[in-house]
């Protein structure tokens, strides 16, 4: 009897872990979607001061794509509402099978809507992390089309970042569900914690919680339009900054007179660049050239060949 019993809970056991989908590859970061009040200053920007190549938006026939690589960009969306101080829809990443993901976030109590497809052959769904910010993961086409951006300066976004009021709220969903992997945190003061690095699980590309709550410790409209732009960001990854700095000012792309290289609280050299709506742009080297306040990384650095 007792062998039966055993059999029988061994067997519930197997057919558990066959219905339990498995979470497809995160293979980084897909792009960043940000609002524009004046898509032609945003063209100029990204074209002309940037380097990237533009293209029709296949999600969206309003907005327009800013590539780095062939599965990377920024997508620019007309602003809609122009009471608000935000201007980041959503952040994307890769994934290797859309609907297998799909699955896996519906079997882990996500609401999920069904996967879409793109005119350029890539598919998407959009879910909600538990903060509210829409989280967009995008299988790419099965063959991405090069890119020609002979003026960037970089061709790898590295990590992006958005505003985060409660990093153990946010952990169950980008740590417990999918896996991501903490690389670094710091800030300003070295009793307070301002940001937070968490790896993609198949990439080196990272997350970056900011942590703030705005000035009155409430959400997300007690923040500026300036503020928000400097916490909700990309960055893209370079060899060397100062080179960068240098390139960028004898051509005139800089952003503005006050535009300098610097090196920020994780000991890697840094530039930063805004567009006509504030969103920051992070230059950034791979790996750091001083040793990081606050914590030691504790993944591999991204890569240019990533």
């Amino acid at each position: 009897m007792k062998y039966g019993l055993g059999l029988l809970a061994l067997t519930c056991s197997i057919a558990l872990a066959q219905t339990t989908p498995t979470r497809p590859p995160i293979t980084g970061i897909s792009h960043i979607a940000v609002y524009a009040a004046d898509p032609a200053a945003e063209q100029h920007y990204y074209v002309d001061l940037i380097g990237c190549e533009k293209r029709p938006d296949p999600e969206n026939p309003k907005g327009a794509r800013y590539y780095v690589n062939s599965t990377q960009f920024v997508e620019v969306l007309p602003l809609a509402d122009k009471s608000s101080p935000n201007r980041l829809d959503h952040l994307a990443y890769k994934t290797a099978n859309a609907e297998n993901l799909r699955l896996y976030l519906q079997a882990k109590g996500v609401e999920v809507p069904a996967v879409q497809n793109a005119s350029d052959g890539s598919r998407w769904f959009d879910v909600k992390d538990p903060e509210g910010n829409t989280v967009q993961f995008v299988q790419p086409p099965a063959h991405s089309q090069a890119v020609s951006a002979p003026n960037l300066v970089g061709h790898h976004i590295i990590h992006v970042g958005m505003l985060v009021r409660s990093r153990e709220k946010e952990d169950t969903f980008y740590r417990a569900i999918l896996d991501f992997k903490p690389y670094w945190y710091g800030g300003m003061k070295p009793d307070k914690i301002d940001w937070v690095s968490q790896q993609t699980p198949e990439s080196h590309d990272w997350l970056e919680y900011m942590l703030t709550s705005g000035p009155s410790g409430g959400g997300i409209q007690d923040v500026s339009q300036k503020q928000l732009g400097v916490l909700n960001h990309l960055s893209i990854g370079v060899m060397s900054v100062p080179k960068t700095f240098d390139t960028l000012k004898a051509a005139n792309r800089l952003s503005s007179p006050n535009d300098h290289a610097q090196i920020g609280r994780d000991g890697k050299w840094q530039l930063n660049l805004f567009d006509p709506d504030g969103t920051r742009l992070e230059f950034m080297e791979f790996s750091n050239v001083q040793k990081p306040c606050c914590s030691d990384f504790t993944a591999p650095n991204p890569s240019p060949s990533e």
